[in-house]
């Protein structure tokens, strides 16, 4: 764990965060600058830079992500109306926190359909 890595402090529990959803290999948490009213970022406990690091035999975690953002959404109340998932991937894809996350976005409204 890279003790520069505030994911990695949030995962082991030495840095506050409000905390929706964990267990031994994920850890989900809110935002603290929430781009909808919910904005749920989902990450690994164990230590990735980014998704250019994933590789094979990390299927299960990468899949992981997007099960556990599902059944957040549903949680949530909105997985019947839609919601975003957003993964940015280093500095031009506007990635600001070195640590693999997904960005669950919801409960309003969307602009900026990408397709």
């Amino acid at each position: 764990m890279p003790d520069e890595c505030i994911f990695c402090r949030i995962a082991a529990g030495e840095a506050p965060a409000d905390v929706v959803y964990e267990d031994e290999n994920f850890i989900a948490f809110r935002d603290i600058l929430p781009q909808a009213p919910t904005h749920i970022l989902v990450i690994p406990r164990m230590h990735i830079a980014s998704s250019a690091e994933l590789g094979r035999g990390q299927e299960q975690l990468a899949g992981g992500l997007i099960i556990i953002a599902k059944s957040l959404a549903e949680k949530e109340g909105m997985a019947h109306r839609g919601y975003r998932l957003v993964i940015n991937c280093g500095s031009e894809g506007a990635q600001q926190v070195p640590h693999l996350h997904l960005h669950l976005i919801g409960g309003r409204q969307l602009s900026g359909a990408l397709g």
